[in-house]
């Protein structure tokens, strides 16, 4: 496998509703000062283009101190109108063509999978990394989830596919090894995160779990 660009070891993903503690702004400082490479802006409630341009426009300063890149999910006229330079593209999304023709060559643009079928198809297209899961199950998205994998499957995914391949799904900290053994470039984590007391903290727990496994 050929890595073409940094897609980072350790995604962050920002939320506002399964917890109302931390806001995405606060969620994304804590996560950089934690160590994340990627913070991932996810925001699934109705709100304005505007609004949440404005956020991303925070959450871009927060993570700019730390030289950690702001990835939008879903919405790439989002990251276009703020500069950002990734975006995640789930199956409903845009083609990954079409926001790479918005975004530019130099843009970090990843693509969703859940089966071997799925990621040799979307590997195929101009993508940069496949986000894949659920491992091990996912809090996140109730009954739209797809199945849960587990790490047989999982890895069969990884050794079909050329492209940097972030875990995805109920990854914890101390599962953070078996996840990369199974073939997974990083993880992507979200309620492991922004659910507890201490985010940054949380955070720092997962980068130093990567940083073990690859050793």
């Amino acid at each position: 496998m050929t890595e073409q660009k940094q897609v980072g070891r350790l995604h962050v993903i920002t939320d506002e509703v399964l917890q109302d503690r931390f806001s995405h702004v606060e969620l994304a400082a804590a996560a950089a000062a934690g160590g994340a490479d990627v913070i991932q802006y996810r925001e699934k409630r109705q709100m304005s283009t505007k609004e949440m341009m404005r956020v991303a426009v925070l959450m871009s300063l927060a993570c700019r101190e730390f030289g950690t890149t702001l990835l939008i999910d879903d919405r790439v006229d989002v990251a276009a109108a703020v500069g950002a330079t990734a975006v995640h593209l789930g199956r409903e999304d845009l083609p990954p063509y079409v926001a790479r023709q918005i975004l530019g060559s130099d843009a970090v643009i990843g693509g969703t999978a859940n089966s071997v079928e799925e990621a040799v198809k979307v590997a195929k297209q101009p993508v940069d990394y496949l986000g894949v899961g659920p491992v091990f199950g996912t809090t996140s998205k109730g009954n739209r989830a797809a199945p849960m994998l587990g790490l047989e499957r999982f890895a069969e995914i990884c050794a079909a596919v050329d492209k940097p391949v972030i875990g995805i799904g109920s990854i914890t900290a101390d599962r953070v090894g078996d996840v990369i053994a199974a073939g997974a470039y990083g993880v992507a984590v979200l309620s492991a995160v922004v659910c507890q007391d201490d985010p940054q903290a949380a955070c720092r727990a997962f980068a130093d779990a990567i940083e073990r496994a690859l050793t």
